[in-house]
């Protein structure tokens, strides 16, 4: 047996199986975005890692060093924002050809100080080492949390309703744009989903607007795709879920590049990933209330695109015309999609 043979997740849980149960230090250990351990202290540490290597997750003629570097902290800071915490000391591990010009780290460094500044947080370390082939940016991010704050994966309930911030599916768009940069489409399209898609914004502050409130029964940020992203949620929290494709939030921007590529926009919403936006379930009767929080709090629009289901009723989506399709979790993964 090989991983492509079990897929990323499938290692995941196998080598969780093979390690001795969390000790009493951890709140929360293999299985959510972040590891939570608990301190002597008033909040707990927050522990996440996250990588970018050269041809999987970039194209090192379609980036630049500052935006790869300031992707690379984002993603991180997405981890923490969708525990509902902040982000606070990074180290950063770089494997480098030999041939690397030091320009390429001058840049990178310089977008991974702006993204850090941008949230609270600061480079304190970290390790390099000799590639023989691409470039890999591997970065470790700690944060902290209050407690009462904190965020998981695994408390949705039946009957909860499933929301998501942003527009799911921006970028896939730009990512469709920088394979085919001949697809031609308005300009301000075409800048909104490129931006997306090397520059992601982490949705931090909207984790915390979703914290405070103490309406959210579960959090993750869709990183591997929202279909992906909902149902380790269902896993975790042992329930189904049905989908509104109507009510899915898409851009005008992926619309218009999908028009120029030929390519399904509901398919980037449900599969894409790297959005980075957060998806969270809450009780029915809470959940408008806690869409308008977040949106009155931070500017950033929240749609109810679903509700939670009992778990033998599985994942379907619901298509416009009111037939429910089954919904495969697909998504990104790192060994199954190679």
């Amino acid at each position: 047996m090989r991983v492509r043979d079990i897929g990323e997740f499938g290692l995941i849980a196998r080598i969780a199986r093979a390690l001795p149960a969390p000790g009493k230090g951890v709140v929360v250990g293999i299985g959510d975005d972040v590891a939570v351990l608990r301190t002597d202290g008033t909040r707990y540490i927050l522990a996440t890692c996250d990588i970018q290597v050269e041809s999987v997750h970039f194209l090192r003629d379609r980036i630049t060093p500052h935006q790869l570097g300031r992707k690379v902290v984002a993603i991180n800071v997405s981890d923490i924002a969708a525990m509902g915490g902040l982000p606070r000391y990074l180290l950063v591990s770089l494997v480098l050809p030999k041939e690397t010009e030091v320009a390429f780290v001058d840049g990178l460094y310089e977008g991974m100080r702006e993204e850090c500044a941008r949230w609270g947080a600061e480079i304190v370390g970290g390790n390099m080492a000799h590639s023989p082939d691409g470039i890999i940016v591997d970065l470790f991010l700690l944060g902290e949390v209050e407690p009462d704050w904190l965020l998981r994966r695994s408390g949705a309930r039946v009957g909860d309703r499933v929301l998501v911030t942003g527009t799911p599916g921006d970028s896939a768009a730009g990512l469709a744009l920088l394979l085919r940069p001949e697809a031609t489409c308005p300009d301000v399209h075409r800048e909104l989903v490129l931006r997306r898609h090397l520059t992601p914004t982490p949705r931090l502050w909207e984790g915390r607007a979703i914290a405070r409130s103490g309406l959210a029964t579960a959090t993750i940020d869709v990183s591997d795709g929202l279909a992906s992203d909902i149902g380790h949620i269902c896993e975790m929290s042992g329930v189904g879920v049905r989908l509104w494709a109507s009510a899915l939030p898409i851009s005008e921007a992926a619309q218009a590049v999908a028009e120029a590529t030929g390519a399904n926009v509901l398919d980037w919403a449900l599969f894409g990933g790297e959005d980075y936006e957060l998806l969270f379930t809450a009780p029915a009767e809470s959940a408008e209330e806690l869409a308008r929080q977040v949106r009155e709090e931070t500017g950033t629009p929240v749609a109810i695109i679903g509700e939670i289901t009992p778990a033998e009723e599985g994942m379907t989506l619901v298509r416009a015309d009111g037939v429910a399709l089954p919904l495969q979790k697909g998504g990104w993964d790192h060994f199954a999609n190679r």
